[in-house]
C-alpha cells in the first residue's frame, strides 16, 4: 500500500506540476500578445495594499453575504492549507510524520482544524448554492447561465474532496497517536478520532497512506486539468486574480468607473490633431486590446455577479458582461497559436506573417484568426453587434466584479472601431452625432434656444440668471452653473434647471451660466465610440471654461446632469481642463446644512429615489439626495430593492438615450415596475436622462390604465421629479393645498 501510494502520488505530482507550469508560461505569452500599457504599475505600494485588502478582507465578495463568507474560507484555505499537502507527502514515507518545529504546536494544529473544517463547509455551501441556482431551473435569472458547468463543479468537488481528506487524515493521526480524550488539537476532528480508535496500527497506517495519496492525487489531478485547459478561468482565477487586481486601472484601488480611458494605439494616446499614419483606432482584433485586457479575459471566474446586475441581461437582451468576457477569452486563446507564430493583419487586412511562420499553426487557430471580432452569427463574429450596442455603461458589472475586470473600457474600445472606422452603429445614433457636429446639442436645436429657460424663469419668477462675462464679472461668481443640453433644451429637464436656479437665488448664491457659449459635454458621443467628436467638443468646452473662469477665485462648477458632471470632473483633465465640479444635490445639501435653504412646507407622500448610474456608481454620490429628502417635511422614503451600489439603470446611459430599444423589455419599464411595487406617490431622481426615461415609462403606463384603479394600476397623481423640484416646493413655504398642486404640476 505504501509503495503504491508513493509511486502514484509522485508520478501525479510530476505530471501535474509540469503541465501547470507549462500552462502558466503559455498564459503569460498569450497575455503579452496584447498592446503595451505603461499605466498599470504606478504606486506599487498602494497597489500591493489593494491586493492584500481585497483578498484578505474579501471586500468585493463580502457584499454577497453568506456567499462571500463561504468563499473567504475557500480562498484563504486554498493557500493556507498548503501545509497539509506538505504533511501528506511526508506521511507517504512515515505515517506519523509532521512538519518539523510547528507540526505539534497547538496553535498550528487548531488553525489546521478550523481552516480545514471551515473550507470544507464553505465549499459545500457554494456547491449547494450553485445546485439551487442551476440555469436549467432558473434560466436567465441564474447568474451561472452560460458558465462552463463541468469546470465549475470539477473545481468545487476537488476542493470538497481535499477538505474531506484533510479532516479524515486528522482523525487518523489522532487515532494513531493514541488520543483517548477530547483535546484542543483535535478541536473538530475528534469524533473521527473516536471512530478510528479501535483499528489496528497497521490498518491506521495504511489508511493514512491511502488518504495522503488521495489528497495529493486530487490536488495534482486538478493541476493536470488546468494544465491542459489554460483558458479555464474558474480555476486559474485563484492565481491570476492577484495580478489582475494589482494591475487594475486606478492606483488608489478604486474600480474602473467614472472616466473612460483615452484612446490609445500601441500603448500611446492618439493625438487627434496629428494622428500617426499607422495609428489603430479602437479594437477590431483581439490583439488590439491591451495586455491588461487579455489578462482580464483570462481571469474571469464565470461567477456571474456582473450578469446578475446587468440591466440589459435582466430585460432579455443578448448582452451578458460575463458571456462577453468569456467569448473574448475563448477567442484569444483559440487564436493565440497564430499570434504567437507572428501572425496578424495590417490595416488593409493583409497577412503580415510569412507562410514559413504559419506552417505549423493548427488549422483551428488559422480559422479563428479569420473571425471578425464584431459580427453577426452569419458572419461568424465573436461578439454580436446587438451585444455590443445593448450596453448602457451603467457600471454594475465593473462595480460587482470580484476580480476587477474592466468591462466598460473593453466594450467602448470595440465601439470606437465600429463607429470611427466601420461607421457601423444604430442609425438613430447617427442623427444625434450629426446634430452634435452641426448644432452642439443632440436635438439639433438652435444655439439661442439654450437661453429660453432663462426667459421662462424671469417671466415666471422675476429672477434673472446672469451670463458670465456679459452680466456678471467672473470674480463675483461663486459657482458657474453648467446647465447641459437636456437641462437647457428638454422640457421636463428644464423644470429641474429652473428649480435649481431659483433655489440658488433664494440661498443668495452668486452664480452664472455660459449661455450660448455652452455646448455638449461629449458624454454620449464618447460612450457611443466617437472619440474624435468627444475630443472636439471637449477641447472647445475646456477652452471656453478656462477663459470664463480665468479671473474667478476658484474654477468651481456645479452641474445638474450627472453625465456632464462626470465628464467635466473626470474626463476633461485628460484634455487639460482642471476644475472643481460638484453635483447640484451636493450643493443643495450644503446650503441646507448652512441654513441658507430652509425646507418648511410639507410635501406629503411616499417617495422612492432612483440612483442615477453616473452620480451613484460612477461617482459614489449616494447620500446628498437622500439627505435632502430627509429634510423635506411630510416625505416618507422607501428604497427600491435595487438601490445605491446595486441600483438599476434607467436605460439611457452609454448613448442608449439616442437609440431605440427593440429587444426584450424596455429597461425604463423594468425600473418603473420595481418602483411601482412600493405603491409610491412620487418617484424622484437627480438626473435629466433618468427623469425623461422614468417619466416616459410612467406616462405610458398611465395611458394603458384606461381609467382603471386598484392593484396593478398606476396612480394618476404619481409624479417623477428631480430632488431639486421637491426641495423648492418645501422651501417656498406655500400653503398646503397650493404646495400639493405645485408638486403635482412639477
Amino acid at each position: 500500500m505504501q509503495l503504491a501510494a508513493i509511486v502514484i502520488s509522485l508520478v501525479t505530482t510530476v505530471i501535474g506540476t509540469a503541465l501547470a507550469a507549462r500552462a502558466a508560461a503559455y498564459i503569460y505569452q498569450v497575455v503579452k500578445t496584447g498592446q503595451p500599457d505603461s499605466t498599470r504599475t504606478g504606486n506599487p505600494v498602494a497597489r500591493t495594499r489593494t491586493v492584500a485588502v481585497e483578498f484578505l478582507g474579501h471586500t468585493r465578495m463580502n457584499r454577497w453575504g453568506v456567499v462571500g463568507v463561504a468563499h473567504w474560507f475557500v480562498a484563504v484555505g486554498f493557500f493556507t492549507l498548503i501545509s497539509t499537502l506538505v504533511t501528506a507527502f511526508g506521511q507517504l514515507f512515515d505515517a506519523e510524520w509532521v512538519i518539523p518545529v510547528i507540526g505539534h504546536w497547538l496553535p498550528f494544529e487548531i488553525f489546521t482544524e478550523l481552516v480545514g473544517a471551515l473550507t470544507t463547509l464553505g465549499i459545500a455551501t457554494l456547491i449547494v448554492i450553485r445546485l439551487l441556482s442551476l440555469p436549467g431551473r432558473a434560466g436567465r435569472k441564474s447568474r451561472f447561465a452560460g458558465s462552463i458547468a463541468w469546470q465549475a463543479f470539477y473545481v468545487e468537488y476537488t476542493i470538497l474532496g481535499i477538505g474531506i481528506c484533510i479532516m479524515v487524515l486528522r482523525g487518523l493521526e489522532g487515532a494513531l497517536a493514541g488520543v483517548q480524550s477530547y483535546e484542543a488539537a483535535y478541536l473538530i476532528s475528534y469524533p473521527l478520532v473516536v471512530a478510528f480508535r479501535g483499528l489496528s496500527r497497521g490498518t491506521l497506517e495504511n489508511l493514512i497512506y491511502l488518504f495522503a495519496m488521495l489528497k495529493i492525487c486530487i490536488s495534482f489531478a486538478w493541476a493536470i486539468t488546468i494544465g491542459v485547459n489554460p483558458s479555464m478561468g474558474v480555476a486559474w482565477h485563484r492565481f491570476l486574480a492577484f495580478f489582475n487586481i494589482f494591475f487594475k486601472r486606478e492606483e488608489d484601488g478604486d474600480v474602473a468607473l467614472g472616466a473612460l480611458r483615452p484612446m490609445t494605439s500601441g500603448g500611446a494616446p492618439i493625438d487627434f490633431e496629428d494622428p500617426a499614419d499607422d495609428a489603430v483606432f479602437g479594437v477590431s482584433q483581439v490583439e488590439h486590446f491591451s495586455w491588461k485586457g487579455i489578462l482580464d479575459f483570462s481571469t474571469c471566474t464565470e461567477c456571474g455577479r456582473c450578469q446578475s446586475q446587468c440591466p440589459a441581461w435582466n430585460t432579455g437582451k443578448p448582452l451578458s458582461p460575463k458571456l462577453l468576457i468569456m467569448s473574448l477569452r475563448e477567442h484569444a486563446f483559440a487564436k493565440a497559436p497564430y499570434l504567437l507564430a507572428g501572425g496578424g493583419k495590417d490595416a488593409e487586412g493583409n497577412e503580415i506573417a510569412t507562410a514559413e511562420q504559419l506552417k505549423d499553426v493548427p488549422a483551428a487557430a488559422l480559422a479563428e484568426a479569420e473571425r471578425p471580432l464584431v459580427g453577426t452569427a452569419e458572419e461568424n463574429g465573436v461578439i454580436d453587434p446587438d451585444v455590443l450596442w445593448s450596453c448602457t455603461s451603467c457600471g454594475a458589472c465593473v462595480e460587482q466584479c470580484p476580480v476587477d475586470i474592466e468591462h466598460i473600457d473593453h466594450i467602448v474600445d470595440m465601439r470606437r472601431y465600429q463607429v470611427m472606422i466601420e461607421s457601423s452603429f444604430p442609425t438613430e445614433a447617427g442623427t444625434m452625432l450629426k446634430n452634435l457636429e452641426n448644432k452642439g446639442n443632440p436635438w439639433g436645436m438652435a444655439t439661442k434656444a439654450r437661453l429660453d429657460w432663462v426667459k421662462e424663469l424671469k417671466k415666471e419668477t422675476g429672477i434673472e440668471v446672469p451670463v458670465i462675462g456679459e452680466d456678471i464679472d467672473p470674480a463675483e461668481v461663486e459657482y458657474l452653473y453648467w446647465v447641459g443640453c437636456a437641462g437647457a433644451l428638454e422640457d421636463r429637464a428644464k423644470k429641474t434647471t429652473k428649480a435649481f436656479a431659483e433655489l440658488l437665488h433664494t440661498a443668495g448664491v452668486k452664480f452664472a451660466i455660459l449661455g450660448k457659449e455652452e455646448t455638449c459635454s461629449g458624454d454620449s458621443p464618447r460612450r457611443l465610440g466617437n472619440e474624435f467628436l468627444f475630443q472636439m467638443l471637449g477641447a472647445q468646452n475646456v477652452e471656453t471654461l478656462n477663459a470664463a473662469l480665468e479671473d474667478a477665485p476658484t474654477k468651481r462648477i456645479v452641474a445638474t446632469c450627472p453625465h456632464c458632471f462626470n465628464t467635466i470632473a473626470n474626463e476633461y483633465p485628460q484634455l487639460g481642463g482642471h476644475f472643481e465640479v460638484i453635483h447640484h444635490t451636493q450643493l443643495l445639501q450644503h446650503l441646507i446644512d448652512e441654513g441658507r435653504l430652509l425646507p418648511v412646507n410639507p410635501v406629503e407622500g411616499l417617495i422612492t429615489y432612483h440612483d442615477p448610474c453616473y452620480l451613484g456608481r460612477h461617482n459614489k454620490v449616494y447620500s446628498p439626495p437622500r439627505e435632502i429628502m430627509d429634510k423635506v417635511p411630510g416625505l416618507r422614503q422607501q428604497e427600491m430593492h435595487r438601490h445605491k451600489e446595486r441600483g438599476f439603470c434607467c436605460g439611457a446611459g452609454g448613448a442608449r438615450m439616442w437609440m431605440e430599444e427593440r429587444i426584450g423589455k424596455r429597461i425604463n419599464n423594468e425600473r418603473v415596475d420595481e418602483a411601482l411595487s412600493l405603491n409610491p406617490d412620487i418617484v424622484s431622481t437627480a438626473c435629466p436622462f433618468c427623469l425623461v426615461m422614468l417619466s416616459d415609462s410612467v406616462n405610458g403606463k398611465k395611458a394603458s390604465n384606461g381609467g382603471a384603479t386598484g392593484e396593478g394600476a398606476v396612480k394618476e397623481h404619481l409624479k417623477v421629479v428631480d430632488v431639486a423640484q421637491l426641495l423648492l416646493d418645501s422651501v417656498k413655504a406655500l400653503p398646503g393645498a397650493e404646495a400639493q398642486s405645485e408638486t403635482v404640476d412639477a
